[in-house]
């Protein structure tokens, strides 16, 4: 029979913190895969302590960042703990690690060392730059390769200073990609029975996403340049102003689209205008279309504006805030938000998972465990260690 989760067979160790690391173990748990998320004793992944902190002082991100997870404490510095590793990754399917280049290697627990004793063994390293290359050894935050991999120039308005995004964008990149070399990496391994390296690097995670910015220097020398909230030579496809003073994100730059949006603003002839009937014209006149759209919109509400849009089948939509995303109908039709219960067994909203898969979806089983929470089931299920091996090794300081 097979089972209604995808991934339930594998068995994934997640070494390293923060975030670009541990969101790849998280989207891998989502989908049932048994992370084990290995952590130091005494203090566990910075993340514990990240994000805003709920009424009772608890911070709540690593809630959804450690997920699906258990947690076990392993002390990798000593060499007791390296051969604990070492005997869990002769068990495993995938190991994901975030260290700089060359950390693995100095504990002993490189990819050859490790696929000496397991070569089906997939073995996931996302650093800031990559395992190789001059900058291979430099840290790597997401902030700096978000940078490099041409973002940050590209983000904000052409008046000031690059700004960043809101949230770690570079790292959940890297993770996500991690995590589709993983998936990649396995069904190469159903045909070949070997395993192999997936080197996910921030900075190429977010190069990835940069569309046509690279060829269209090559070819034609232009550099693209920060645009605020448009992109250059699409229109219309803007923020546009409300009457109670909202912002709505209409975009209808196709030229059928475009056509209806006329149509509802009541100037249909617009349609046909010379300077607005192609998709380069439109793009040559961008703000004389963006202050003909803002001047309707300006004219009344926001929700009247996406209301009408969305009848006429025009893409249009407001700015959501977590209030919105958690009182919206579509939202909660969608379960797009999923209640779970914390720790305290109090229900703490969060983000489904996504994909969605028709027939063996995932979904969150609980929140982020408590550190070393599974250490002794871990230990004790993988390596078959006894109550007395497991007293010797918290004594020692090793778990």
């Amino acid at each position: 029979m097979l089972s209604n989760i995808p991934l339930d067979d594998l068995k994934v160790l997640e070494l390293g913190q923060l975030i670009a690391g541990p969101y790849c173990g998280q989207v891998l748990a989502d989908f049932g895969a048994e992370v084990i998320k290995i952590e130091p004793p005494g203090k566990g992944d910075a993340m514990r302590q990240w994000g805003e902190v709920d009424a009772s002082g608890e911070p709540l991100w690593w809630n959804v960042i450690g997920r699906n997870k258990k947690s076990l404490t392993l002390d990798l510095r000593q060499p007791r703990g390296q051969e604990i590793l070492r005997e869990l990754a002769s068990r495993a399917d995938v190991l994901i690690e975030n260290f700089r280049p060359g950390t693995m290697e100095k504990w002993g627990l490189g990819y050859e060392a490790l696929s000496a004793n397991n070569p089906g063994l997939i073995m996931v390293r996302v650093t800031g730059f990559g395992q190789d290359g001059p900058y291979a050894s430099r840290a790597g935050f997401a902030s700096v390769c978000e940078a490099m991999g041409g973002l940050r120039y590209l983000s904000g308005y052409p008046d000031r200073a690059p700004v960043r995004v809101g949230i770690s964008l570079g790292d959940t990149l890297a993770g996500l990609h991690g995590a589709l070399g993983a998936m990649m990496a396995l069904h190469q391994r159903e045909r070949s029975g070997q395993g192999q390296v997936v080197d996910s690097a921030i900075f190429e995670s977010v190069l990835a996403m940069m569309e046509c910015l690279i060829p269209e220097y090559a070819r034609t020398g232009k550099i693209r340049e920060r645009s605020g909230s448009f992109l250059p030579r699409i229109a219309p496809s803007n923020a546009y102003p409300s009457r109670e003073g909202h912002d709505v994100i209409i975009g209808a730059n196709q030229d059928t689209v475009f056509r209806r949006l006329c149509e509802v603003m009541g100037q249909p002839t617009l349609a046909d205008h010379p300077d607005f009937a192609t998709h380069r014209a439109r793009g040559d006149n961008q703000q004389a279309i963006d202050d003909l759209v803002a001047a309707w919109t300006a004219r009344h509400d926001a929700q009247d504006i996406v209301d009408r849009l969305a009848e006429a089948g025009v893409p249009a939509g407001l700015v959501y805030r977590a209030p919105e995303m958690l009182d919206d109908p579509h939202y909660k039709a969608r379960e797009a938000i999923v209640e779970v219960p914390d720790r305290r067994g109090e229900p703490l909203p969060m983000q489904n998972v996504f994909p969605r898969l028709s027939d063996t979806p995932g979904r969150v089983r609980h929140v982020g465990p408590a550190l070393g929470e599974h250490t002794e089931a871990v230990l004790g299920d993988w390596l078959g260690l006894d109550a007395a091996s497991l007293a010797d090794l918290r004594d020692s300081g090793v778990i």
